[in-house]
C-alpha cells in the first residue's frame, strides 16, 4: 500500500467556504426550458450520464418495481471485447444505446435486443495504459444534436455521428504533452458546449477544466484548477484567487494536481455549473506545499457561470489535502425542506467521510456529518466550514494507519438520490491505509507514481499492515441528507461495490465486487432481487423503455484502482475481469457462460540470484512503475496478470517483455525509462515474489490451511 506524510493544518489565508465579495452574480437568460428539461419528459430515455442535470439518477419508471421485480431475467447481453475496468453510465436515446469499455471505445446497440449497430475505436496507443493511476477507464460518452461525443483515454476529445460512429471532429485537450493527461471521464453538455476536465494528478499534472463548442470542437474557456508557475504569464481572476494559499517552489515543478477527472452536475435556473477537484500532487502536502497553505482548488466544489468559465464561489471539503481525499466524487442536485424552508442543495459524499449539503446558490455549508468512520478529522466546524483534524491522522512523526485510506470512504461510484423515499443511496466503503513518508520524493518523469510516499517494509510493519488490510468493509448506506444519517445498510464482502441507481418503483439497483447484480427495496433495503454477473461490477445501472418494456442495464467488468493496487486485498472478491453489458428485463431467459477460471500457479522460477540491494532496487522501481497495474508487492487482484504466476516461457522473454512485445495486448514497453541492469533488479525482485508465494501455499498446506 503506497503511503504518504501529513503535516499539521497551520493557518491558512483563506477559509474554507469562500464566495466572491457581495452577491452572487444574476444568471445569464434563461435557456430554451424544454430543452433543457428534455429528459424529464422522456423518462423512457436515459439521456445523459446522470439522466439530468441535477444527477439524481433517478428514474421515474416503475414497470419494473419492489412487487414484481423477482421476474427480471437476463434479456441480452454482449461480451467486450477488452477485459478491463469497466465504468460506464449507458446512453440511451430513441431505442439506442450508446456506451463505452476501456480504452474509450465505444459502442452503438439496438436497446431492444443488444445488436451491434456501430463501433468506433479511437485507437489510443497502449502506453498509454501505464501513464494513468487506474487503468484505461472511461465512465461513457454525451449525447447531442446528433452526435456523440467521448473522451479519449489520451486526451482527445472526439465528435461521432449518431448514425454511423463515423468521426465529426477531433480536439486535442491536453496542454503538455510531456505530462501524463488522460480522460476517464463522461463529457456533458451544457448550452452547446462540451464539459470535460482530465486525470493524472499521481502521475503529476495541472488540473483544468474545458469547454468546447459542441458543433466545431472550437475551445470556448479553460479554467486552471490550480496556479502554474509563476512566471508563466499574468494570472487571472481565480489564479489570483488561489495562488496565495500555495507555498515554495515545487507545486507548479510537480504539477499541482487538482485535476476534474468526473464529476460535474448543472442547475438551469441558477445558470451555475458545479464541478469536482481532486487531490494534490505530490500527495505530500510537505514537498508540495512547504507543509502550508489550503492549496485552492485541491479538494473542493466549484461553481462557475458555463458560458465564460467565471468563478462563482467554491467549498473546499479538504482544505491542504495530505490523504487523497478527492471532491471529484459524484454531485447531486436537489430541493429539500430543511428547518422548514425548502433550499436548493448540492449533495457530495467525498473519499473524506463527510457528506455534504450546501446551498447551491451561495456555497453555503448546511450539514456535515460522517457517513463512514474516519480518523482523519473529528468533525466539520459548522462556523468555518472546515474540518477539525484529528492527532490520529498527523503521522508527521511517524507511520501511522488512517481511515480513509486513499481510496476513500466513497470512491467514484455513482450515488442516487430518490425524491420518493428523501434517501441518497451511497455505495459507502471502510479501508484504512498505513501512511508513511518518502521526504526525498522528487518529480522523476512522466509515467512515474509521483505522490511523496514509501512503500512501507512488511517485515517491520506486519501488524499495522494487517490492521489496514483487515479494516476493509463494503456497504449500501441509504442516507437521509436532512436529518444527516443513514436510515439502513446493506454489507458486502469488501469494496469497491458498484454504483446505485434508484426509481419510482421503490428499487435500488447496485452491482457488487463479488460479482452479482442486486435490487433493494428503496425505503427499507430489503434485498428483493439478485443474479450472477460472473465479474466484479463497478459501474453504475440505468434503466429505460422501449415499445413499453422497461429495460435496466449493468456494464460488468472488474477493475480501477482496488484490485489494480490492493491485489492482495481485492483478491477477497474471487473474481476475475470478464467485460460484459448485461440487460434485464421482466421474464428475460437469456443466460451467461460460466465465469472465467482462476489462474494455476506454474512452478516456481529458478533461483534468485540478485544480492539484498538488487532486490531492494528492483522492489522500488517494481512499485514506482509497474504496481499501479499489477499490484502492490506484485499481488494481483483479477484484472491484470499476477506476475507471481509467470510462466517459464514468460521468464525466458521478460526482457523482451518489458521492450514491447506485448505492446498490443497493453503491456507498454518500459525501456525509454529503465536500464538494462533496472530490467534485471526488477526481474529478480518478481522471481523472489513467486518463491514467497510458493513457500506461502507450502507453509498454509503444512497447517492445514
Amino acid at each position: 500500500m503506497r503511503a504518504i506524510i501529513s503535516t499539521a493544518l497551520l493557518l491558512t489565508l483563506m477559509p474554507a467556504f469562500a464566495a466572491q465579495p457581495g452577491a452572487v452574480p444574476e444568471p445569464a437568460p434563461a435557456v430554451n426550458a424544454a430543452r433543457i428539461r428534455a429528459a424529464d419528459h422522456e423518462p423512457g430515455n436515459w439521456m445523459s450520464t446522470g439522466r439530468t442535470y441535477d444527477e439524481q439518477r433517478y428514474s421515474p419508471l416503475d414497470k419494473i418495481n419492489d412487487k414484481n421485480v423477482g421476474k427480471l431475467g437476463l434479456a441480452w447481453s454482449y461480451k467486450l471485447p477488452i477485459d478491463r475496468t469497466t465504468e460506464a453510465t449507458p446512453i440511451v436515446v430513441d431505442g439506442v444505446m450508446y456506451t463505452t469499455s476501456a480504452f474509450s471505445v465505444v459502442y452503438a446497440f439496438d436497446a431492444r435486443n443488444g445488436k451491434l449497430k456501430w463501433t468506433y475505436d479511437p485507437e489510443v496507443p497502449k502506453i498509454k495504459a501505464r501513464e494513468g493511476c487506474c487503468g484505461p477507464a472511461n465512465r461513457g460518452v454525451a449525447v447531442w444534436n446528433g452526435k456523440v461525443y467521448v473522451g479519449a483515454y489520451d486526451g482527445r476529445l472526439i465528435a461521432l455521428d449518431a448514425a454511423t460512429g463515423k468521426p465529426v471532429w477531433t480536439t486535442d485537450t491536453v496542454v503538455d504533452h510531456d505530462r501524463a493527461y488522460t480522460i476517464t471521464g463522461a463529457p456533458r453538455i451544457v448550452k452547446g458546449k462540451v464539459i470535460i476536465g482530465n486525470g493524472g494528478a499521481e502521475m503529476g499534472v495541472r488540473g483544468y477544466v474545458s469547454a468546447y463548442d459542441a458543433e466545431t470542437g472550437k475551445q470556448v474557456w479553460r479554467f486552471f484548477t490550480v496556479p502554474g508557475a509563476p512566471d508563466a504569464g499574468p494570472d487571472d481572476q481565480w489564479t489570483k484567487l488561489a495562488r496565495p494559499t500555495w507555498f515554495g517552489d515545487q507545486y507548479w515543478v510537480q504539477g499541482g494536481g487538482g485535476t476534474a477527472w468526473d464529476s460535474m452536475a448543472y442547475d438551469p435556473e441558477l445558470d451555475l455549473l458545479y464541478i469536482g477537484t481532486g487531490n494534490g500532487s505530490m500527495w505530500n502536502r510537505k514537498l508540495r506545499s512547504e507543509g502550508k497553505g489550503d492549496n485552492l482548488f485541491l479538494s473542493s466544489i466549484l461553481a462557475v457561470r458555463p458560458d465564460t468559465g467565471e468563478y462563482v464561489w467554491h467549498y473546499q471539503t479538504t482544505p491542504g489535502d495530505t490523504w487523497d481525499y478527492t471532491a471529484t466524487q459524484h454531485i447531486i442536485l436537489a430541493d429539500l425542506k430543511i428547518g422548514g424552508k425548502v433550499r436548493k442543495v448540492l449533495m457530495q459524499a467525498p473519499k473524506n467521510a463527510f457528506f455534504y449539503v450546501l446551498d447551491r446558490k451561495t456555497g453555503e455549508l448546511l450539514s456535515a456529518e460522517k457517513y463512514a468512520p474516519s480518523t482523519w478529522a473529528t468533525h466539520v466546524d459548522m462556523k468555518t466550514g472546515r474540518p477539525v483534524e484529528s492527532a490520529d491522522g498527523d503521522w508527521t512523526n511517524g507511520a501511522k494507519v488512517v481511515m480513509p485510506s486513499p481510496l476513500g470512504a466513497h470512491n467514484w461510484h455513482p450515488m442516487s438520490f430518490n425524491p420518493k423515499t428523501g434517501l441518497v443511496y451511497i455505495p459507502a466503503q471502510e479501508s484504512a491505509a498505513l501512511y508513511a513518508p518518502d521526504d526525498n520524493a522528487k518529480y522523476l518523469f512522466k509515467a512515474m507514481f509521483n505522490v511523496g510516499t514509501q512503500p512501507f517494509e512488511l517485515p517491520t510493519a506486519t501488524d499495522q499492515l494487517k490492521a489496514a488490510a483487515d479494516s476493509f468493509k463494503g456497504r449500501l448506506v441509504a442516507w437521509d441528507p436532512v436529518a444527516a444519517k443513514p436510515v439502513w445498510t446493506q454489507e458486502y464482502v469488501t469494496i469497491w461495490n458498484g454504483g446505485t441507481l434508484s426509481t419510482a418503483g421503490n428499487l435500488v439497483f447496485q452491482g457488487s465486487a463479488d460479482g452479482r447484480v442486486i435490487a433493494y427495496a428503496a425505503d427499507t433495503g430489503k434485498k428483493l432481487w439478485e443474479s450472477p454477473a460472473n465479474t466484479g461490477v463497478v459501474a453504475a445501472p440505468m434503466t429505460y423503455m422501449v415499445d413499453g418494456e422497461q429495460y435496466v442495464t449493468f456494464m460488468a467488468g472488474w477493475g480501477g484502482a482496488f484490485p489494480l493496487v490492493l491485489g492482495g486485498i481485492a483478491q477477497n472478491a474471487k473474481v476475475q475481469s470478464d467485460a460484459r453489458v448485461l440487460t434485464y428485463k421482466l421474464g428475460g431467459k437469456d443466460t451467461l457462460p460460466p465465469p472465467k477460471p482462476r489462474p494455476v500457479l506454474p512452478p516456481a522460477p529458478g533461483p534468485v540470484k540478485a544480492d539484498a540491494a538488487t532486490l531492494a532496487k528492483g522492489r522500488y522501481l517494481y512499485n514506482g512503475l509497474c504496481a499501479v497495474c499489477h499490484g502492490s508487492e506484485a499481488i494481483g487482484g483479477g484484472v491484470i496478470p499476477d506476475l507471481r504466476y509467470l510462466t517459464p516461457e514468460k521468464h525466458q522473454i521478460f526482457n523482451g517483455i518489458l521492450a514491447g512485445a506485448f505492446a498490443q495486448r497493453g503491456m507498454a514497453s518500459f525501456m525509454d525509462l529503465l536500464k538494462p541492469e533496472d530490467v534485471e533488479a526488477v526481474h529478480q525482485y518478481l522471481m523472489q515474489r513467486a518463491h514467497d508465494l510458493h513457500r506461502d501455499i507450502e507453509t498454509s498446506a503444512k497447517a492445514g490451511g
